[in-house]
């Protein structure tokens, strides 16, 4: 017989399925680019997914009477579901491929390492410990993994300009023939579209980022007496914020452009990683509840 926990279970378990089957049909678009058919079955394949894991994770919210976020194998169910929502948003609003081949990819990432890699212990709810008694909760970290997520799809698109202008760069030096002297206008305007892509998406994201700091500095001066504590997570979350206050100055002020400010996305990348799982590893703090042991 099933039950709410085995349905949910089942949910999360599809999507994961789902989510490897549509990573490898965008890298075979990216090969095959004139197939538009394959494209809009990896599209379809992403909203299938992210309707599975909404049910999964609403699911456990009724199950459990709170809201799915306060461990790390939650964390990580919510990061891909806010994964694939920006996916499904920005993939409709832009008409780019590429959107959708770097999203995947770590979509599919972080649940597998949520389903295959966490021990079961930490992937079983409990009970609330009381400072995340709050509707903070909620607010919180909901907006914090949400401007991850965007950040991250933004990161990863510079990361993937740098390695298309690299790849251009050693053939042209390569090739000594006349007629390659220079990038063909196709690819730059490729790699025109990846740098205005990235710009715009962390820009969406980094207003997010900054809300959600702000929302844990009223939650920790409510749970903690104190808006500021240099907590680890609390200090990596402001260094994240002042690398991407520094990526979108350079791109805002036109003094930076191309690879200087895409190797600036592609330390953040690694630096909101960091702040995200990071931090938790390396030692505990105010916010480690439900991650570490």
């Amino acid at each position: 017989m099933l039950t709410w926990i085995k349905i949910e279970n089942i949910c999360i378990n599809t999507t994961f399925l789902i989510s490897i089957i549509s990573t490898l049909i965008y890298w075979i678009y990216l090969v095959f680019p004139q197939k538009n058919s394959i494209s809009k079955i990896g599209y379809g394949l992403v909203c299938l997914s992210c309707f599975f894991l909404t049910i999964g994770l609403s699911l456990r919210w009724i199950i459990n009477h709170y809201f799915p976020l306060s461990n790390l194998y939650e964390s990580l169910l919510f990061l891909s579901w806010a994964f694939m929502s920006i996916q499904i948003v920005l993939e409709y609003k832009l008409k780019n491929i590429f959107v959708g081949a770097v999203s995947t990819s770590v979509t599919m990432f972080t649940l597998g390492y949520s389903s295959l890699f966490l021990p079961i212990e930490m992937q079983k709810a409990e009970p609330l410990v009381p400072a995340l008694k709050s509707n903070w909760l909620m607010m919180h970290v909901s907006v914090m993994i949400l401007s991850y997520a965007t950040l991250m799809i933004g990161c990863l698109l510079s990361i993937m300009f740098l390695i298309i202008s690299s790849k251009k760069m050693v053939s042209l030096n390569m090739n000594n023939s006349s007629k390659v002297q220079k990038m063909s206008s196709s690819n730059i305007n490729l790699l025109d579209n990846l740098d205005n892509m990235s710009y715009r998406i962390i820009s969406l994201g980094f207003p997010l980022l900054t809300l959600g700091i702000i929302a844990g500095a009223i939650w920790a001066n409510e749970a903690w007496g104190s808006y500021w504590s240099w907590d680890p997570k609390e200090t990596w979350a402001l260094i994240t914020w002042l690398i991407f206050a520094i990526y979108l100055h350079t791109r805002i002020n036109q003094s930076w452009q191309g690879k200087k400010p895409a190797i600036i996305a592609t330390l953040g990348f690694i630096i909101i990683w960091v702040c995200y799982l990071g931090v938790n590893f390396i030692g505990k703090g105010l916010h480690s509840y439900g991650w570490i042991s």
